[in-house]
């Protein structure tokens, strides 16, 4: 099945299913509106393959631009909302996006400025920009400060008027045709480009609805951000379902509880921090009583107390795994399990088709239940087209059998589970995103004066902020705020060091094949110093 298929087939074409804020959409208003921008994206000349970098919020407008392309066989690439001026640039130029979506307007992120901040070569091939706005009293000043900051060669058009023209009749949507990119962390500075196609994006959908008991009652709210895999497969899910999810354009705890309240939401997944805050904003217990699912995404060790304080509070709280390379609700533990297996991250796959070992890295033996390895993963209903663009990066995360070399740390269970530990690797979990610290130490190394540079994860103030060892150049002193205003300007907020201290050498070990940074000594001493 398609995506334009899976719309076109929703059991409930004229009741809301998407409520975005106090706005209703039905399945149907949603079908024409991006057909009709389907339309608008063809006369601009976007076809089969090519890329359109949706950068925008959680909107309506965010799901008509991706069954647009869908439909036209074109490429959503979605850009996280937080990224700033470098990221922007990277992401840009790297996928070719022909067109962008965005929304000058918005008041949470200064979508202008960002643009604005971007080299000229990373928009050699952007042609058109489509300007989504609300009718906001800022829109029209915003707009004209957005053609200025473009290439006088790009068409910038407004969302409102793409959407009022006629709609692109045609399907050209495929089932194999790759429509989705979402970016995340690798071992070096940029990105991978993970590649979904329409096939797999639909199927993962139905299992998700089979395996987290979506119903003919069911409704969600929709936490995550649609820029990532998790907010995307939350919303087909529910697409697929033939049931509504309420959303907003960027997360609000007071909000969220209000949307629960309203739409009687059955269904939340979120990371542990969200699931805090709506906590913490009364003591009633049930919390939620209507919430009967709660997954979650642990990334904060501050909470490391969550768990036990939602159950007592009413809220069931079930551990999830999932990456965008094999989508981001691969698995979940049941409910009705006992709370210290609930808590886990992993659990049980929701497509009958997947399978899970544990290998180990270094010798390459697959090991047994309960011994702990590189978790690799079978999983032809949800696994990705390819890394686009890197061909040597998709060759090395698979073997020659299909089985995906995750990378995270954890074993499998006699009963079919598994369970997810940690990181193999240094990968950081910052505000909400897997991120690898080479991304920030590149940046820091750009510093005047600075000669190399790690970056280590530290729980500080309640969350995991980096920190940054440098070591200088002769004759250099560390400015620690001109590092850390460096990287604000060319990175996303919470990639920015929470301190930078300057040390003689970094701690090593000298190992078989290469000398290893220390990086747990490295965690010790930025934890002394906090």
């Amino acid at each position: 099945m398609t995506l334009t298929e899976l719309l076109a087939r929703h059991p409930r074409p004229h009741e809301p299913a998407v409520h975005d804020r106090d706005r209703a959409f039905t399945p149907a208003q949603l079908a024409d509106e991006s057909a009709r921008l389907a339309g608008a994206l063809h006369a601009l000349g976007v076809g089969r393959g090519d890329r359109v970098a949706v950068w925008l919020p959680n909107a309506t407008a965010w799901l008509a631009a991706f069954f647009a392309c869908a439909r036209l066989g074109a490429i959503a690439v979605a850009v996280n909302t937080r990224f700033r001026s470098a990221e922007l640039a990277d992401i840009l130029g790297r996928s070719g996006s022909r067109v962008l979506v965005t929304w000058p307007a918005f008041t949470r992120a200064d979508f202008v400025a960002i643009l604005a901040g971007c080299p000229a070569e990373s928009l050699a091939a952007l042609e058109a920009v489509i300007a989504y706005d609300e009718d906001e009293p800022q829109a029209a000043a915003r707009l004209a400060e957005l053609r200025a900051a473009l290439p006088t060669r790009v068409q910038l058009s407004r969302y409102a008027s793409c959407v009022a023209g006629e709609p692109f009749r045609e399907d050209r949507a495929e089932p194999q045709l790759g429509c989705a990119i979402f970016t995340t962390s690798g071992t070096t500075k940029a990105p991978k480009f993970v590649l979904h196609d329409q096939r797999t994006l639909v199927g993962h959908a139905g299992d998700v609805v089979r395996a987290w008991g979506i119903d003919a009652v069911s409704s969600m709210l929709l936490a995550p951000p649609l820029c990532g895999v998790f907010g995307v497969c939350n919303a087909l899910a529910m697409l697929a379902a033939g049931r509504p999810f309420a959303m907003m354009p960027a997360w609000d705890a007071r909000l969220a509880a209000e949307l629960i309240a309203r739409h009687q939401c059955t269904h939340m997944n979120a990371t542990d921090e969200a699931i805090d805050q709506l906590l913490a904003l009364h003591e009633r217990t049930p919390a939620y009583p209507s919430l009967r699912f709660v997954g979650y995404a642990a990334f904060n060790p501050a909470l490391a107390d969550l768990f036990e304080r939602a159950d007592a509070r009413g809220l069931r709280v079930v551990g999830l795994y999932g990456i965008s390379e094999i989508q981001a609700l691969f698995s979940r533990q049941s409910e009705h399990a006992p709370p210290e297996e609930r808590r886990l991250a992993g659990g049980r796959p929701v497509s009958p088709l997947a399978q899970v070992r544990a290998r180990d890295p270094e010798t390459g033996r697959v090991l047994p239940h309960g011994e702990s390895g590189e978790l690799e993963f079978l999983a032809p209903g949800s696994i990705m087209v390819e890394y686009f663009g890197n061909p040597q990066a998709t060759a090395q995360a698979r073997d020659a059998e299909g089985w995906y070399r995750s990378g995270d740390l954890g074993h499998t269970t006699a009963d079919g589970r598994f369970v997810f530990l940690a990181r193999i690797g240094d990968s950081l979990r910052l505000g909400g995103f897997l991120v690898s610290p080479a991304e920030i130490e590149e940046c820091v190394q750009q510093v005047r004066g600075i000669d190399g540079c790690q970056v280590v994860g530290v729980t500080t103030a309640g969350a995991l902020r980096p920190v940054a060892f440098v070591t200088l150049r002769p004759g250099a002193v560390l400015d620690e705020a001109a590092v850390c205003a460096h990287v604000a300007a060319r990175l996303a907020r919470y990639k920015v060091p929470a301190r930078v201290f300057a040390i003689d050498a970094f701690p090593v070990t000298e190992g078989t094949n290469a000398t290893k940074i220390q990086k747990h000594r490295l965690r010790d001493l930025a934890q002394e110093h906090l």
